[in-house]
């Protein structure tokens, strides 16, 4: 027999005590109540034989023909009205102990209506706290057994649970293996290109040094320059991505001062920042540190300074800030160019996207990269446009 049919047998049978609870007080009440009204109508007839002894006969036949009527129903007009009584002047109250006894059996009845709900809603509680445990360790990968099944009104659901986090689980597994191939396969593309950029390199070199004085050359072997620099630059990009998504890149953790993060950034970026005749403002506002690695996180800060000066023109300024508060540090780099258009900001930060002002020859993964690095370190990265005009990158790195 399983759980819902001892269920409805428990109903059944509760429904059914209720039933003979209730029969049983009817009797005892209309018992005692009966007795009551004798009692009165005895106490009556003894006090009017007592004022008058000869009315013993007329007394008797009143009684005879008093009981008659009441076993025809005939009740007749009210007669003691009019001496100014009333129903309740006569109440035929049962005593103490029957009213103690209807009591006890109206709180029975009571309680075994109740009893099976209150079961029921008990059983009810147990079965979702324990299914609300069992999803609470399945979230926290905390180890658990599964839960024994049960044939109750939870069995469907708790069915539907184990389903949907054998797929959930299958899923992520899916995810993570993908995620760990396209790893690989990014560290094998920037493998493949170190060994050939390399030798291009070193080859370029060579003829630097073979046709130095020669004016004809210098204008393509310094383009040719530039373009293998990029492809190395790229590899670098790329292995780092790889690291990344295979959680092997390694990060130091130790107090990095803010300002000096943003002054080695711009000074690493000088020669670039002369050649697009670009200034950066950096004012010093005190100490704030945050907690992570400085040569990534000045690798970040450098990406976005670089977006900044692609986008600024001729004359123009980046202007740096930060500050700290007590749940994060934060810096904002921004600049007084035209600002990023609508339909880019959604995506500024996703891996190759290049939107339809981005600077000639760029890849599209130094944005990602510089959100990735922030992310390992528990902060983030937002764009947007200022009022007054240009964009502005804000970098938050939260307390651990």
């Amino acid at each position: 027999m399983n759980r819902k049919s001892c269920r409805n047998i428990r109903m059944l049978l509760s429904a059914g005590a209720c039933a003979a609870g209730i029969l049983a007080v009817i009797l005892v009440w209309g018992h005692l109540y009966q007795n009551a009204v004798y009692t009165h109508l005895d106490a009556f007839c003894r006090t009017v034989l007592e004022q008058d002894p000869e009315a013993e006969e007329t007394l008797r036949i009143s009684l005879k023909e008093y009981q008659n009527r009441m076993g025809n129903g005939a009740s007749g007009e009210p007669f003691l009205e009019a001496y100014g009584y009333t129903p309740k002047d006569f109440r035929a109250v049962p005593g103490t102990a029957a009213g103690i006894v209807c009591t006890v059996c109206a709180a029975g009845i009571l309680a075994a209506c109740l009893l099976p709900v209150r079961q029921e809603r008990r059983a009810a509680k147990k079965r979702i706290r324990e299914l609300t445990g069992y999803l609470e360790r399945v979230n926290t990968d905390a180890p658990g057994t599964l839960l024994e099944m049960r044939e109750d009104d939870f069995a469907h659901l708790q069915d539907e649970i184990y389903k949907t986090v054998t797929n959930l689980h299958a899923a992520r597994d899916a995810a993570l293996k993908a995620r760990e191939n396209y790893a690989e396969h990014l560290a094998d593309i920037a493998h493949q290109l170190k060994t050939p950029v390399t030798a291009a390199l070193l080859s370029l070199q060579l003829s630097e040094q073979a046709s130095s004085g020669k004016d004809a050359g210098d204008t393509h072997l310094e383009s040719v320059r530039r373009q293998l620099e990029r492809l190395a630059w790229l590899e670098e990009t790329l292995l780092t991505l790889s690291k990344i998504d295979a959680g092997t890149l390694k990060m130091e953790h130790a107090p990095v001062d803010l300002y000096t993060l943003l002054c080695l950034a711009a000074e690493n970026l000088q020669e670039l920042l002369s050649q697009k005749e670009v200034q950066v403002e950096i004012p010093d506002r005190g100490s704030a540190e945050m907690y992570g690695d400085m040569e990534w996180s000045m690798e970040a800060v450098m990406n976005l300074m670089k977006n900044c000066m692609e986008h600024t023109p001729a004359g123009g300024k980046i202007f740096c800030d930060y500050g700290a508060n007590p749940l994060y540090v934060w810096i904002r780099i921004q600049d007084d160019g035209p600002g990023f258009a609508a339909e880019d900001l959604p995506h500024l930060f996703e891996r190759f996207y290049q939107g339809k002002d981005a600077a000639g020859g760029g890849a599209g993964i130094g944005l990602a990269l510089a959100r990735s690095i922030f992310e390992l370190q528990n902060g983030n990265i937002t764009a947007r446009n200022r009022p007054e005009g240009g964009a502005c990158f804000e970098i938050r790195i939260y307390s651990h």
